[in-house]
């Protein structure tokens, strides 16, 4: 019986090769901005952005515990709770950037001191603290790494209750700040709270995705044979067609599928418009391309 082949994105990487040393940088790097958000734009001003680190900085304003030790408090008993009922799917990458978190927290907490970067700017702080910390978790995202916490929570709530993760997770993190107007009775902190999480959850995702300013384009037409012609000869892009059927009269329809960046989709406009004035067109942001003509998709597996 022949063994079944690996992917090679599933194989563990190889110890101490360039990948291993990149998807541990990006950890390091990534945790010390996490915590540099936490210390100097987040807790200075009672921001309680959810997750484990909402809950450490609402004691530490309430008891004087330290941000990161009490983080790591929650973060332990969490995975190893969330191992036994979920199965080893938290690797020592989660566990080196939560305890790397909540090292880089207290040191500089204990450098930096409890002032605020910016006095007196809550909505700046938020802004700011929010970028930061959305960096660094896309960061550690990037070398195949959890921050712990909420997520660990909404994973095991996920396993009874089947309902999605994310939805989950939006309900852990928006009881624990709406704690924060318990805790300290000002209704301003968990509404520059939502600001943050937002801030956190757009970096995240743009992050991840990266940059895009590419357009996918629906073209319908009955003249589709000459607008391929010039997506073909004159713009050198590709694209696929689709069949189709109008709702109205229900004739045959070809759709123009293709992706082209801002100049190219200018000059294709006006190409349309002196082939087919009368041509449909959908023109929508592409968050992410990969494949021929743009970015491979073995590159960026590669380069994950």
């Amino acid at each position: 019986m022949k063994a079944k082949l690996v992917p090679p994105i599933y194989q563990a990487e190889k110890l101490f090769s360039a990948k291993w040393f990149k998807s541990y940088a990006l950890i390091a790097i990534g945790t010390f901005l996490v915590s540099v958000g936490y210390v100097m734009f987040i807790s200075p001003n009672k921001i309680v952005p959810g997750g484990v680190y909402g809950i450490s900085i609402m004691l530490h304003h309430l008891l004087g515990t330290p941000i990161g030790l009490t983080a790591l408090a929650f973060n332990i008993p969490l995975t190893l709770i969330g191992t036994k009922l979920l199965g080893p799917r938290f690797g020592a990458k989660t566990v080196v950037a939560f305890v790397l978190t909540s090292i880089y927290t207290d040191i500089l907490s204990a450098l930096y001191g409890s002032a605020p970067l910016v006095p007196d700017e809550t909505l700046v702080s938020c802004i700011f603290g929010g970028l930061l910390i959305g960096i660094g978790v896309a960061m550690t995202f990037k070398a195949k790494a959890t921050s712990g916490g909420s997520d660990v929570i909404a994973m095991i709530l996920q396993k009874y209750t089947h309902l999605p993760s994310g939805q989950l997770m939006m309900a852990v993190d928006s009881t624990i700040v709406l704690l924060s107007f318990v805790a300290f009775g000002d209704w301003k902190i968990p509404l520059f709270s939502w600001i943050t999480i937002f801030v956190l959850g757009r970096v995240v995702d743009t992050v991840g995705r990266g940059f895009s300013y590419d357009k996918t384009m629906f073209i319908v037409s009955d003249k589709h044979e000459e607008i391929r012609d010039r997506i073909i000869n004159d713009l050198k892009r590709g694209g696929t067609f689709l069949n189709g059927e109008g709702m109205y009269n229900h004739d045959a329809k070809q759709i123009i599928f293709t992706v082209v960046n801002p100049r190219e989709l200018y000059l294709l406009e006006e190409y349309i418009h002196l082939i087919d004035p009368d041509a449909f067109i959908a023109v929508l942001d592409a968050s992410e391309i990969l494949g021929k003509g743009f970015r491979s998709l073995s590159d960026k597996v590669r380069d994950k």
